[in-house]
């Protein structure tokens, strides 16, 4: 309720749609910083990320420090250029160099990817809270999301930034308290707890041993997944990109998208070191595949904390469905729309992309294990294809249409290929990312007749 008051409250700073979607570029970067982590931080994260340490050791990590590199990567390469057009959807840039035909596929690529991906991320939140409040699973999705839309819908993206922040402080929080708990119910000195650790190996971040192209946590091919996974998710995808351009400058965007990585590898390491602590205090005793944290929260919290870990469970669903609202509003007002609409006309585009969120996560339970698979797993399908396209924006070549999707649909079909043989995950963006560029420039050659 105290979130839907604020969004009310700040609505009354929105006189444009500037306002509205980006903030009046004017967001602190520390805020964007925290609603960037806090936006890409879902419950699958939570209750996946301890369970990971809990089975196995902390080479998820690995990820991580190439996100790092990733966001570095962005901010060298796509930042400057957004900045440069000072756009309000970065799917403009595409429009500006290929035509508001490939903007529209661009952006179409992108409302499709977040509202299936977060659809059923919402779904799997509210049968979490389903499991601690005992509440029926419709009322869970109805309650949690008609929340989150009465403050993204009044507030706009400045109210989303700072609920985030506050929400992603909060999921920390739960975590560091988490991490105490364990601690006092072992009741033994941390550096005991740290031998008995290494000793069973549960503390190896790199792994050397294996394949490149087999395993998709042997290092190399775990750093390059991450930084790839990191450059198209946090450069093409506009959700996470719409936080920095509502910054003041590039610097500001750029300080705020290679903290948000850093945030996120401290965010991992709380919740590894958590699942293996956990392991301890089980005794490693089996347990079901990511269930582990929500067994510890049920066995062992008392009910303050239990309440405290519930809101960190809703501060990552609520971040993730609010950006998602707002982001989704965005572009359907700025790459289909126009742009230039009032604040009433983008209310209401919200409130269409917030029923159809709602109704996708209704429409589904937890037993529909095959849309919940297709939905979480389809940003591998996408995200090399749009990677694909902004760095071809930088060939100096001007691309028919044709070539262009050409190129597109052969780096989703790569992907699919890959999946059925069961190619390591790590690789996908970067075989799609190829395999659109060569496609697209063999299709120019051939078919236009263009030299390179």
């Amino acid at each position: 309720m105290g979130f839907s008051l604020y969004g009310i409250w700040q609505s009354k700073f929105n006189i444009s749609s500037d306002d509205y979607f980006l903030g009046g570029r004017n967001l602190p970067w520390p805020v964007a910083m925290l609603s960037i982590v806090a936006t890409e931080t879902s419950v699958l994260t939570f209750i996946s990320v301890p369970g990971l340490a809990y089975r196995g050791d902390w080479t998820f990590l690995q990820l991580s420090i190439g996100y790092i590199i990733g966001r570095i990567c962005v901010s060298v390469f796509l930042l400057p250029q957004y900045f440069k057009y000072g756009v309000s959807s970065i799917y403009e840039v595409l429009g500006k160099k290929f035509g508001s035909d490939i903007q529209k596929v661009a952006s179409g690529i992108f409302l499709i990817t977040r509202v299936l991906a977060d659809g059923v991320r919402f779904l799997a939140t509210a049968v979490i809270v389903q499991l601690i409040t005992g509440w029926t699973l419709p009322l869970s999705v109805i309650i949690i999301g008609l929340v989150t839309l009465i403050y993204t819908l009044n507030g706009g993206i400045r109210t989303v930034v700072w609920i985030d922040s506050i929400q992603f402080v909060l999921y920390l929080l739960g975590g560091v308290l988490s991490i105490i708990f364990i601690y006092n119910y072992l009741d033994q000195p941390i550096s005991s707890l740290i031998m008995q650790l290494t000793e069973s190996s549960k503390l190896s971040v790199f792994n050397f041993e294996g394949n490149l192209f087999q395993d998709p946590y042997f290092a190399l091919s775990a750093l390059i997944g991450g930084l790839l996974l990191s450059f198209s998710s946090h450069g093409v995808d506009y959700m996470m990109v719409q936080r920095v351009l509502g910054t003041k400058n590039l610097k500001s965007a750029q300080k705020a998208m290679i903290g948000s990585g850093i945030f996120v590898l401290i965010q991992f390491s709380i919740f590894l070191f958590a699942g293996s602590l956990i392991f301890l205090l089980m005794k490693g005793a089996p347990l079901n595949q990511d269930r582990e944290f929500t067994t510890f929260i049920i066995q062992y919290l008392p009910i303050g904390v239990k309440g405290l870990l519930l809101a960190g469970v809703l501060s990552a669903a609520m971040s993730t469905l609010s950006s998602s609202i707002n982001s989704l509003s965005s572009s359907t007002i700025t790459d289909w729309l126009g742009g230039n609409k009032t604040i009433k006309e983008s209310q209401l585009v919200g409130m269409i992309w917030g029923a159809i969120l709602i109704s996708i996560a209704l429409l589904f339970d937890e037993s529909d294990s095959a849309i919940v698979i297709v939905g979480l797993q389809i940003a591998s399908f996408t995200y090399g294809g749009l990677l694909g396209l902004f760095l071809l924006a930088r060939f100096n070549i001007n691309f028919h249409n044709s070539s262009l999707i050409c190129g597109l649909i052969f780096s989703f079909l790569i992907v699919f290929y890959l999946k059925s043989i069961l190619f390591p995950w790590t690789w996908f963006i970067a075989l799609s990312v190829t395999v659109n560029i060569l496609i697209t420039i063999l299709f120019e050659r051939v078919f236009h007749n263009v030299k390179s």
